[in-house]
This record gives C-alpha cells, structure tokens and sequence, in this order.
C-alpha cells in the first residue's frame, strides 16, 4: 500500500474532528491477523500518555 499526500491529508482532516486530536488506519489485512499494526495521524496539542503492556511480548 501506498501512502499518497492526498491519504495523509484526509487522515489528518479525520484527526483533527477528533476531540482527541489523532485518528489511526488500521494496516491489517484480515480479522485473523492479531498484530497492532496501524498508521497513527497526531495532531499538535494531542496528549499521548505514557504507558505500557507489561503482560504482552
């Protein structure tokens, strides 16, 4: 898949109607694959806390 300036601007677009102010696209390809892959669009002022999955690998 190819990521274009017009995707990019229409995810951005997305993330910025968002109260949160990110939006994300899932990169899977089927139900069946269980990985977290995903492109994440942050705009200014979004706040990401820190954290992390201690029971995963």
């Amino acid at each position: 898949m190819e990521f274009d300036k017009e995707f990019l601007g229409k995810l951005l677009e997305q993330a910025m109607e968002n109260p949160r102010l990110r939006q994300n696209f899932d990169l899977r390809t089927s139900s069946a694959d269980t990985s977290q892959r995903m492109l994440n669009a942050l705009q200014p002022q979004t706040e990401v806390p820190i954290h992390r999955h201690e029971k995963t690998s």
